[in-house]
């Protein structure tokens, strides 16, 4: 098949959203301060179950939580089977790229599935760091309207009464729903919030299974997110940047089976798993910076950090790390607010959760919406460039000096060391007079703006050099 089918089954991959880490105690390395900062509050733990990593792992990269896809023959007329990057998987998955897995789907039909691994893993200098958030993606185009061509290959070959179609069809049906519902306006964001949104209007609350008219209007707009490192989630209190993610964060990310799942039965069998899932993740260590760092630096920059970041922030010395888990409002946080805003303004997706059966005792999950931003951990920041919520400053030094934010900006989606830039700490850019292609981004379009977050501008410029050469070291 062509680009543009390989693009259509990719992109199945990136419906799979994993978002936490789970345990039944406490996290002991979260601090309810005392006294909170202004504009602030504290979000609560929640009980979480326990699992087994090494189940998880193995749960990851072979695992069935979505059992529709391409046929594997297919799969492979179109691809081959010899991919470099099959995370050293034996049996069918031996040679299949690391962004699918092979399943049995409910017929005993094997079939190519899409993974997490599209949107939690993504090549750093060459090299494939699984849980770092996908920062190369594209969801410019409507693929959509490219299953059309899918579904003609899978009956061209065994028919629309086949078990191959039965196994194919229900990724069909959902990716067409969802489809019109995820255009992003640039390239490297993400659009998941609105796959799960859309999801929603075809599930019944009470046994999921499918509805193929929408019971409830979703807004068509995509507003754009950064797609978070996995290795962040083990301290955090709540899901999510806007912290709507609350309860049981193994029941919250099993919600990825929504996608192609028959009905509730099957999302209690995917919700039995992920504890193990979220056990894995929170193995997860952040990659230390591979580059030379002046030391004298890094100690001022410390100074600094502690002195203006971190009471939202956290602090990272060794042996006696916290992280405060703080919501900021938006306000206080001045970040492009049409993230949160959307769960004020569009409660059907909050509100049909709140009411399914995900959200139902034991282990249940709950989304809570609120006005502001999470201030996350900072662990790993050098390598998860682009930043704020939506992706909108290429550089930690363009973050800490708001007025030299670029209004529009482009970068080469190849993760590469020649593409990094050090100094700056980030992704190398040119700064077109306007938006030229889906390549560049727009900092002038409603949810991708590029202000807030002015915390570093009264800082010299010294101590903002200072503090650079610290965040390299978290």
């Amino acid at each position: 098949m062509s680009k543009t089918t390989c693009s259509v089954v990719c992109s199945l991959a990136a419906l799979v959203i994993v978002l936490a880490n789970c345990r039944n105690e406490m996290p002991s390395n979260m601090v309810d301060p005392p006294v909170l900062p202004p504009g602030t509050t504290f979000l609560e733990p929640s009980p979480q179950r326990n699992g087994d990593p090494v189940a998880g792992y193995n749960y990851l990269i072979y695992g069935d939580f979505i059992s529709s896809g391409v046929p594997l023959a297919v799969f492979k007329q179109v691809f081959g089977g010899n991919s470099p990057d099959d995370l050293d998987r034996t049996g069918d998955a031996d040679g299949i790229a690391f962004r699918f897995n092979v399943v049995n789907a409910s017929n005993g039909v094997k079939v190519v599935a899409p993974t997490c691994l599209t949107c939690h893993a993504e090549r750093l200098n060459g090299q494939i760091l699984v849980g770092l958030g996908s920062n190369t993606y594209d969801y410019t185009t409507d693929q959509a309207a490219m299953f059309q061509s899918a579904d003609l290959a899978v009956k061209f070959i065994y028919g629309d009464n086949s078990p191959e179609w039965a196994a194919y069809y229900p990724a069909s049906r959902a990716y067409k729903a969802i489809g019109p519902y995820i255009l992003t306006k640039t390239r490297g964001v993400n659009p998941a919030d609105k796959i799960f949104a859309t999801l929603s209007a075809h599930r019944r609350t009470d046994d999921l299974t499918w509805i193929d008219d929408q019971q409830f209007s979703v807004p068509l707009e995509a507003v754009p997110t950064d797609v978070p490192a996995w290795w962040l989630m083990k301290k955090k209190n709540a899901l999510y940047y806007n912290g709507l993610g609350r309860g049981d964060f193994a029941r919250l990310s099993a919600a990825s089976g929504m996608l192609t799942m028959l009905d509730s039965a099957e999302a209690r069998r995917i919700d039995n798993r992920f504890p193990d899932l979220m056990a894995w993740i929170r193995t997860l260590e952040a990659p230390a910076y591979p580059y030379t760092v002046d030391q004298t630096l890094v100690a001022e920059g410390k100074m600094v950090f502690e002195k203006n970041c971190s009471k939202c922030h956290g602090k990272y010395d060794d042996g006696a790390e916290t992280y405060p888990n703080l919501l900021v409002d938006l306000p206080t946080v001045g970040t492009d607010p049409l993230l949160s805003q959307t769960y004020q303004t569009s409660p059907q997706y909050h509100n049909w959760y709140n009411g399914s059966w995900y959200a139902e005792a034991p282990n249940k999950g709950q989304l809570l919406p609120n006005s502001g931003y999470v201030a996350p951990p900072l662990d790993g920041i050098w390598a998860t460039a682009p930043y704020l919520h939506n992706g909108s400053v290429p550089t930690l030094e363009d973050l800490l000096n708001s007025p030299q934010r670029p209004k529009y900006w482009k970068r080469v989606f190849e993760n590469t060391e020649v593409n990094y830039d050090k100094e700056k700490v980030g992704w190398l850019y040119s700064t077109p007079a306007s938006k030229t292609d889906a390549e560049t981004y727009d900092t002038t379009l409603p949810g991708y703006g590029n202000g807030g977050h002015t915390f570093g501008d009264a800082l010299s410029v010294a101590d903002r050099k200072a503090l650079v050469a610290y965040l390299k070291t978290l």
